[in-house]
């Protein structure tokens, strides 16, 4: 997949097939769309092309900080992971347009003729149901089927009962994932739920007890974290091994008495050094509030009970 971050760079195809959003998360319901973007694409014989924003619009639009309400903003994907996955997908073209406020006011003729037809050079648009596009939303797929022959682009919609079928979004795997719910995330998403981050120096107080950790510092700070607890986890170093390990998110109450949450992988069967190093961790399933104990025996014991059920969990991952 060739990816561009600015449209100036972006080359003119003439026979492109497009889809554009968000795309946060890449979930059931956008892989729906990017399989019938593919489609179409293989169909009409043309390169397909997924056109997003970055960053987030909503960062560009907040509210003043004056506002009762402030933005909260908690993203399912970075932006390294969206383009990752995308890839993945077998997407020929990404375009990343920088989301400013000069983009954003816009109109939906300005963005029309500017970036799917100039800059793009676009020939079908598919689109999922109810897409709203160019300043104050005005633009939406009733008005480009209205105007499509002036345009010269044939335009798709995903049909609403298609995607509600799924029963998916980005509102309820966000839920999930916060109620530590990480079986039904996962299911909405179509994947494992993932952190990456870089390994950090902590207080190194778990490999006294035989439980040393990685530290994670989460690479994107609007990146959303679960909830709080342990968990059963996939993790995947800087060299390319992967190794079962548990995950805790949390304050360390028992040995750190309510500091700054941390998240802290206990790889199982590893022994190395990952300070300063990328480290990606899937997770698999929760399994159990964080808790804290009387003392560090207990915790020592609780512990090598998690390892055991965190192997449950993964056989076979």
């Amino acid at each position: 997949m060739e990816v561009f971050h600015d449209p100036a760079q972006f080359p003119h195809l003439g026979n492109a097939t497009v889809t554009t959003g968000t795309f946060d998360g890449v979930h059931l319901g956008h892989q729906k769309i990017l399989r019938r973007l593919l489609e179409v694409a293989r169909h009409t014989g043309g390169p397909s092309v997924v056109i997003t924003y970055w960053p987030h619009p909503r960062l560009v639009l907040a509210p003043p900080l004056a506002h009762p309400q402030p933005l909260n903003i908690q993203l399912l994907s970075s932006l390294e992971e969206r383009t990752r996955q995308l890839a993945d997908f077998g997407v020929d073209y990404l375009l990343i347009v920088p989301f400013t406020k000069e983009f954003s006011e816009l109109t939906s003729e300005e963005y029309i003729q500017q970036i799917l037809l100039d800059t793009v050079g676009t020939k079908k648009l598919v689109i999922g149901y109810d897409h709203r596009f160019g300043k104050n939303r005005e633009g939406s797929f009733e008005y480009l089927r209205q105007h499509a022959d002036r345009y010269g682009m044939e335009v798709e919609e995903i049909p609403r009962e298609d995607v509600d079928a799924l029963a998916v979004s980005s509102t309820r795997i966000r839920r999930a994932l916060e109620a530590g719910d990480i079986l039904t995330a996962n299911r909405y998403l179509g994947y494992r739920y993932p952190l990456t981050g870089t390994v950090v120096r902590g207080r190194q107080l778990g490999r006294t007890i035989g439980f040393p950790t990685a530290n994670m510092q989460v690479e994107e700070p609007l990146k959303l974290v679960p909830a709080r607890g342990v968990y059963a986890v996939l993790a995947t170093t800087a060299a390319g091994t992967h190794h079962q390990a548990m995950l805790n998110i949390g304050v360390r109450p028992t040995v750190a008495g309510n500091l700054d949450q941390t998240i802290e992988t206990h790889l199982l069967d590893f022994d190395g050094d990952l300070y300063d190093q990328p480290l990606t961790v899937q997770l698999v399933a929760r399994l159990r509030d964080e808790q804290k104990f009387n003392d560090l025996d207990e915790l020592k014991a609780q512990l090598a009970k998690d390892a055991e059920d965190a192997r449950q969990h993964l056989v076979g991952g």
